[in-house]
């Protein structure tokens, strides 16, 4: 069983109270300067603070270890996928808290078509953006996660794609869509004609990090944002394939340490006070397991279907899965049905009474709020590093994963969840570790770096000062 999140115990709360202070007098922190902010997908913090145990050449980020401060991990939201991370790196508060529960949405009749939480109007609290914009400060983001019509952003080229995942097969029209999607109007015509074609909808290979980091450099040249984000996402889909620390994974890092050495240079020309922050959503783990919890719900009687093979259709459901890698949440049809909630607790818990089914804990409602994730859910079936929701609906319970993968969105506490955190630029101490950090107290850092006000997010601001 999972205990109690260090995250939520009485030492961290007042630490909170002592970070509301501290985030709402920015004037005594020696910092004002420019942020750009660049997110590289799935990078687990040993990729750099121990490359050379992994033969690893990146000597930008490397160099970001000797020349600011960085954390020996950083402890995510629940569940650690990109949409519900992305959204703490620029808000400082829980999913519960900004909205963004998953990377996809609740879709419990398999009507959405795999709908992700694109759109910026679905996050619920203010973002960095919009407090730097407030300020005065010229804003611009390429690729980051729930941005289509993200407010604040003057310079917007947000992430989106048509189809059911990333990456999915798209038309050379989808080019038109991003324009369409892109911020001020037209902004992707000019930028095209001297860059080349962007992308149609989201290329997550190193060649859409490339295309990525080519428009981020020509928005940095031209328009000297003060605040900027980029997320680049090769990394993540290559330890999907092949693991983490994989040579293909390895291959990847490499190629984007040279990118973001790109982009530092860049943002420095613009202006040299610029104080690059790199950052990741979560870290991976290597797959050995599916578990597919959809097959006891069918046999309970939980979901109904017709058909059967790829004809088979969702008709009604008194609980459903919401699946997220690593973790499942269960939603009732109806909350109140304490029946319904008996039956599935019963249920779950038989199933984590056996150890061969890689379930490492079941949260009930309370636990699940308390670690601020899925505040619908009953319950939330947590599983064990290696072991994946799966989405079979016949067959065996937990089906074996051939050749070598890598998956994410398992607990937080789990120290291969951990993700990065890398400060450097002028007013930043050198070679500080300042150890295990909370991914929430990461924007109301920049906030204050930035000298603008988000009150929303009241984790400890970071001391970071030299």
């Amino acid at each position: 069983m999972i205990g109690p999140s260090l995250r939520y115990c009485g030492v961290f709360r007042l630490h909170l109270l002592v970070a509301f202070v501290l985030g709402t007098a920015t004037a005594g922190y020696a910092l004002a300067a420019p942020v750009l902010m660049i997110s590289i997908d799935g990078m687990k913090p040993e990729y750099v603070t121990e490359a050379n145990a992994h033969g690893l050449r990146v000597p930008f980020l490397r160099s970001m270890m000797r020349d600011g401060v960085y954390a020996s991990g950083v402890t995510g939201v629940w569940p650690t996928v990109t949409y519900p991370s992305h959204t703490t790196l620029v808000t400082g508060v829980t999913p519960a808290e900004h909205g963004i529960y998953a990377n996809t949405e609740f879709d419990p009749m398999r009507e959405f078509d795999g709908a992700w939480y694109w759109y910026a109007e679905q996050t619920r609290v203010p973002t960095l953006w919009q407090a730097a914009h407030a300020a005065g400060l010229r804003t611009a983001s390429v690729g980051w996660p729930v941005s289509v019509n993200a407010p604040g952003v003057d310079f917007l080229i947000p992430e989106y794609w048509r189809g059911d995942h990333p990456g999915a097969t798209a038309g050379p029209t989808d080019r038109e869509l991003m324009a369409a999607l892109s911020r001020p109007d037209r902004l992707l015509d000019g930028m095209q004609r001297r860059l080349g074609p962007y992308m149609m909808g989201n290329e997550v290979t190193l060649a859409g990090d490339e295309i990525k980091t080519r428009y981020s450099i020509d928005i940095l040249h031209i328009h000297k944002p003060g605040f900027m984000t980029i997320h680049l996402s090769s990394l993540d889909e290559t330890e999907h394939e092949h693991g983490p620390f994989s040579p293909e994974a390895d291959k990847t890092i490499e190629a984007i340490d040279g990118m973001v050495a790109r982009l530092a240079k860049a943002a420095r020309e613009a202006n040299p006070a610029t104080v690059i922050l790199i950052v990741s959503d979560h870290g991976f783990v290597q797959l050995t397991h599916h578990v597919n919890l959809a097959i006891p719900f069918l046999q309970a009687g939980l979901i109904e279907t017709s058909g059967e093979g790829d004809d088979r259709s969702i008709t009604g459901w008194k609980a459903q899965l919401w699946t997220a890698g690593g973790m499942a949440a269960v939603m009732l049809h109806d909350a109140r049905d304490k029946q319904a909630a008996q039956q599935v607790g019963d249920l779950l818990h038989k199933l984590a009474a056996d150890p061969n089914n890689g379930i490492a804990a079941v949260l009930n409602h309370e636990e699940i709020q308390e670690r601020g994730g899925f505040p619908d859910a009953t319950f939330l079936v947590v599983f064990k590093p290696g072991y994946y929701a799966g989405d079979e609906e016949s067959g065996d319970l937990v089906t074996p994963i051939e050749d070598s993968h890598g998956g994410h969105g398992f607990s937080p506490e789990f120290a291969e969840m951990r993700a990065s955190f890398f400060l450097a630029g002028p007013g930043i101490a050198q070679h500080r570790d300042l150890g295990l950090i909370d991914m929430r107290q990461i924007a109301p850092t920049v906030a204050v770096i930035l000298k603008v006000a988000l009150p929303s997010a009241k984790a400890a601001v970071l001391d970071v000062r030299p």
